[in-house]
């Protein structure tokens, strides 16, 4: 089955177009794959504005700084670089932590993986300085949470506040933030890669099929290649695909090459595999992703191309907070929807701060919370 599918990409601004090929030219390919007509009639200001809200600046700055000056006004060039620059210090900084972080979680036998940071800039781009992390992702064992939430409060880091009536936030969360004050450095641990319902490997299984990263003299584990790459499409398909950064990952994997078995297997077992079509209509359009022939049958569907049609109007929009209920609706199976509603009757701290009620009557909260919420929303309108 082919799919002769095309996204209509004629809204895209001129100064988007050109992010797009920049970002994808090899380094070796520069001067013959642009030309001048392509930096006419830029509006430089929304350039920087696009690059920044992408996070791909410090890519497009790798680039740039190789092709004929004349093409780019210099004061681009100079703001690229000390965006760049900035990146850089901010991505050894948090390298430093990631070490340091790995070796005091194993030191207390807690079993600790990397999703997201240096440690993937390195695997991706070769290089932690072309790609953006704000703070370090990673997951462990819920089993864990305890012991690795007593560990980071006696280093420094600061919980967030996580609200926390009748274990709320086994249902509502998927991870907790720690910040650490003098260090400005974030960490999130995880406990899962997706927010409940969603159906996911045990972390179990992410563990026995881990890879070591070479960036650090202590060892720092991170996410097998197909179980990095169905966590990053997953990731992405939630947040709309909103910034470019997250497609240019997925560009960056497909290149180097995937086990085609593990990785359909992975996606049908866990039933994305609207979302693998998703992520390819998105590449291969976008960004001029080679595809193989196998994974082509994947962007066959309904679903994966109005998944994707979407995906270009957040992109475009810089849409990142507001998504329709209709894309959530695409994004999930039945029955992740119809848990999610579920989800929604299940007691929270809101209630409590509502109606006070004694500790031994908290399972009243359960017959009271679509009351409590009708009662809510009328009282918000009114």
């Amino acid at each position: 089955m082919e799919n002769n599918y095309v996204l209509d990409l004629s809204t895209l601004s001129r100064e988007l177009k050109l992010l797009l090929k920049i970002s994808v030219i090899e380094n070796h390919g520069l001067d013959k794959s642009l030309n001048s007509e392509l930096f006419d009639d830029i509006d430089w200001v929304l350039f920087l504005q696009l690059a920044r809200h992408h996070r791909i600046y410090p890519l497009i700055y790798s680039k740039l700084k190789r092709i004929d000056k004349t093409y780019v006004p210099h004061h681009v060039i100079e703001s690229l670089y000390q965006k760049y620059k900035k990146n850089t210090f901010q991505m050894l900084h948090l390298c430093g932590e990631m070490e340091q972080i790995s070796k005091l979680f194993n030191e207390s036998n807690i079993r600790l993986l990397f999703l997201k940071g240096p440690v993937i800039a390195h695997d991706l781009y070769g290089d932690i300085s072309l790609r953006t992390s704000k703070d370090l992702d990673v997951m462990i064992s819920i089993t864990d949470l305890k012991k690795a939430e007593e560990l980071l409060l006696s280093i420094g880091y600061e919980k967030e506040n996580q609200p926390n009536f009748l274990n709320e936030w086994k249902w509502r969360n998927h991870h907790i933030a720690f910040f650490h004050m003098e260090k400005k450095i974030q960490i999130e641990v995880h406990w899962r890669l997706e927010p409940f319902p969603s159906k996911e490997p045990s972390f179990n299984e992410l563990w026995e099929r881990k890879r070591t990263s070479t960036i650090t003299r202590f060892h720092v584990y991170f996410l097998g290649k197909e179980d990095l790459y169905f966590y990053l499409v997953s990731h992405g398909a939630r947040h709309g695909w909103f910034r470019l950064r997250w497609l240019l990952d997925i560009d960056q994997m497909l290149k180097k090459g995937l086990n085609l078995d593990k990785t359909e297997k992975l996606f049908k077992k866990y039933q994305r595999q609207h979302l693998g079509g998703q992520a390819l209509i998105l590449a291969s359009q976008l960004l001029k992703t080679p595809i193989n022939e196998r994974m082509k049958f994947s962007t066959v569907g309904n679903r994966s191309e109005e998944l994707s049609e979407w995906s270009i109007f957040f992109i475009k929009e810089m849409n990142q907070y507001n998504f329709p209920k209709e894309y959530t609706v695409l994004l999930k199976t039945k029955t992740q929807l119809f848990l999610t509603k579920m989800k929604a009757f299940y007691p929270n701290s809101v209630d409590v701060e509502t109606i006070k009620l004694p500790k031994s009557l908290h399972f009243l909260y359960f017959i009271l919370r679509p009351f409590l919420l009708i009662w809510r929303k009328r009282r918000k309108h009114a």
